[in-house]
């Protein structure tokens, strides 16, 4: 399902198309702001979540539970996270997906979902 375009979502894709970690709303709305593009803070986060539920966007939280929000590629991934700078990366997890799937035919479900996102510091920051 994709969001309808409106300007203002047009402006918060395009910020988050730029970013080069995951970043917050709040985050989102200064870039936004110092561009001079008219966005209030609540269409912001608005736009964030219906950009997640349509699945145009990912999502993690942090321990505090905290979204952070990346435009990532269109196939399934999960993500290596430096907890230090934001930085992420896509990793696809074959050994993951396919203990997901071992798993819930082991309990009898079906259309099971899943995220994996993995923390750490990079190499960068490591320095």
């Amino acid at each position: 399902m994709k969001t309808r375009s409106t300007k203002q979502r047009q402006a918060v894709m395009s910020a988050l198309d730029e970013a080069t970690s995951f970043c917050t709303a709040q985050e989102l709305y200064d870039v936004l702001r110092h561009r001079g593009d008219k966005v209030g803070l609540a269409t912001v986060y608005r736009s964030l979540q219906l950009m997640a539920e349509a699945d145009e966007v990912d999502v993690i939280r942090s321990d505090a539970g905290e979204a952070f929000y990346r435009r990532c590629s269109d196939k399934h991934h999960h993500h290596l996270v430096c907890r230090s700078c934001g930085r992420a990366v896509e990793v696809s997890g074959p050994a993951v997906e396919a203990w997901a799937e071992r798993v819930a035919k082991e309990n009898g479900f079906t259309d099971v979902n899943h995220t994996v996102e993995l923390f750490g510091i990079c190499a960068a920051c490591a320095q």
